[in-house]
């Protein structure tokens, strides 16, 4: 997982909306921070910071240590409301991390040994389907990415997740299936490649055909004209 982003809140004295809007408006953001065996707590949070935080990417993938009261806090986001119009952050859920605890998180998938796949070497292209997997983790061991091997993968191949050895501790949170990660496709280039060979071998015939014929036709009208 990205390395923990640090984030400094104040603490919410009342709930409700017309709390939540006076917050707004000067600059802050309401949030919750629920789970464990703890009663939720209700934050506020600098808006600036929040969007500059959002803003790397990796926010919603990343562990957050709320800094509250001189204690820091290690909790994992799981929701944004943003607003309809403008998209700026309205509320902010965060899932409180104990030990031991267990989470779903969705980690980034990464491609390793791409030199060594015939598919690669020939032109294929990876068309990667899932770019990352929903994993449930053990909340102190989130990976920040899963690499996967294509060595040996040729065109027409499939990467499963079946195929994927997931670190200690973590394990797909889809379990019904044996869902495809990526695929091995011949390029666009080599398939019209192909498809124009095809229909050039095809043509080939019947113009010959037809070369033959009118040379006999021509041969007798020659001879017609002859007598």
């Amino acid at each position: 997982m990205s390395d923990a982003l640090t984030l400094p809140a104040e603490a919410r004295e009342r709930a409700g909306k017309g709390a939540s809007r006076q917050l707004r408006r000067e600059g802050r953001v309401p949030a919750v921070i629920y789970g464990g065996k703890e009663e939720p707590t209700l934050i506020h949070v600098e808006a600036k910071e929040l969007v500059r935080q959002l803003n790397t990417g990796h926010f919603m993938n990343s562990i957050v240590e709320i800094e509250l009261g001189g204690k820091k806090l290690k909790t994992l986001p799981k929701d944004v409301s943003l607003h309809p119009v403008n998209d700026r952050p309205e509320h902010v859920d965060f899932l409180r991390l104990t030990k031991g605890a267990k989470v779903e998180v969705n980690v980034p998938v990464v491609f390793a040994n791409e030199e060594k796949s015939p598919g690669l070497k020939k032109g294929g292209v990876l068309n990667i389907v899932r770019h990352e997997l929903d994993l449930i983790c053990e909340a102190d061991k989130i990976p920040s990415e899963i690499e996967i091997d294509v060595t040996g993968k040729d065109v027409g191949d499939s990467i499963h997740i079946s195929e994927v050895s997931l670190p200690a501790g973590a394990e797909s949170a889809i379990t019904d299936r044996d869902f495809t990660i990526a695929t091995l496709v011949a390029p666009s280039a080599l398939k019209r490649s192909e498809s124009e060979g095809e229909e050039a071998a095809t043509d080939d015939v019947p113009a010959t055909e037809q070369d033959a014929g009118d040379d006999a036709g021509e041969e007798e009208e020659a001879a017609e004209g002859g007598e």
